[in-house]
């Protein structure tokens, strides 16, 4: 009896151990750095976009006024956006460009923490705003990324921040952070949920059920930006990849912690999100996904990777290589 005891006893505290290492242990903020230069990137396109017909779509009496949306059951208690306070043209302009300038910043690594904060909130306001008539995954994705940027030092690595660190002669390095780490952690398994619940919701259609989805998606001449119906004489692949596309979501959340599986599943991310990219013409939700995925790539990996070309720029701009 004591024998078990012990056992049960030196199980739930390995188990406690390990659960403080997975969110707890310091890591160099190098991915989550990467992930705030991608992300900040898109945010700023996607939110430029909007500027070509400002008025219309965030306007407060553009194509979905906000009296109207305000009289939709629960916006007045669960959403929120600062838009909807905003009347005069010259006043919508100018949120409007601020903002730009915020996701600059974040993109640039500028005032890297209340950038981030700020972005967010911004990006929630636009959605908020554009709900339901221009309401798409990229918006999903964005604020996704935009939320776990706030919780770290999204800045210490490829920034502005860093940079000018560097030229008040700062040149160690960025300690290994917590936050970062939790941070990281919250946007795996954000992901995670993502792709298990819309696995559930694939399987519930018929025609994922059956293998003809893939047809569908590439048939549809609204999101073709390739011709894909060559696909019809090849049936077993249309088949092939509709199921594939259904397991690969459903066990994302199980194999992508494996260090022998996660290249896998990583890999198939980016082919599928890529494929989104090029053949449906969603190109920058494909590409803010595969963003999203690099969350789980390695500090040590993304270092590899990026740090030969920010030691360029920095050598560039202020004479001092980051080590």
């Amino acid at each position: 009896m004591t024998t078990l005891v012990a056992s049960t006893r030196n199980y739930f505290a390995e188990l406690w151990r390990a659960w403080n290492n997975f969110w707890f242990t310091p890591t160099d903020p190098a991915t989550l750095a990467l992930i705030r230069l991608l992300a900040g990137g898109m945010m700023l396109y996607t939110h430029f976009i909007w500027s070509f017909d400002l008025a219309g779509f965030i306007g407060r009496d553009g194509y979905t006024p906000v009296e109207m949306l305000k009289s939709m059951p629960g916006r007045e208690v669960t959403v929120w956006s600062i838009f909807d306070w905003i009347g005069p043209n010259w006043l919508l302009w100018t949120v409007h460009i601020l903002a730009l300038c915020v996701f600059a910043c974040l993109f640039l690594g500028l005032f890297s923490r209340v950038s981030a904060v700020l972005a967010y909130l911004l990006a929630v306001s636009y959605v908020h705003r554009v709900t339901p008539g221009a309401f798409y995954g990229l918006d999903k994705a964005n604020c996704m990324m935009a939320m776990y940027l706030m919780l770290g030092p999204c800045g210490a690595r490829y920034s502005l921040d860093r940079l000018w660190r560097l030229r008040r002669g700062d040149a160690s390095e960025p300690a290994p952070s917590t936050a970062a780490n939790v941070a990281i952690r919250l946007l795996q398994l954000h992901l995670c949920v993502v792709y298990f619940f819309s696995a559930l919701a694939k399987i519930e259609g018929n025609t994922w059920r059956v293998g003809t989805a893939m047809w569908w998606a590439a048939a549809n001449y609204e999101y073709q930006s390739l011709p894909l119906t060559w696909m019809a004489d090849w049936p077993f692949l249309i088949a092939f990849f509709t199921h594939l596309t259904v397991f690969w979501e459903l066990s994302y959340a199980f194999l992508v912690w494996n260090r022998f599986t996660r290249p896998w599943m990583i890999w198939t991310a980016v082919a599928v999100h890529g494929g989104i990219a090029m053949f449906m013409g969603m190109i920058t939700f494909g590409l803010a996904m595969i963003f999203a995925n690099f969350s789980f790539l390695k500090p040590e990996t993304v270092r590899r990777w990026v740090d030969p070309v920010a030691s360029r720029v920095s050598l560039a701009l202020v004479g001092k290589r980051v080590g």
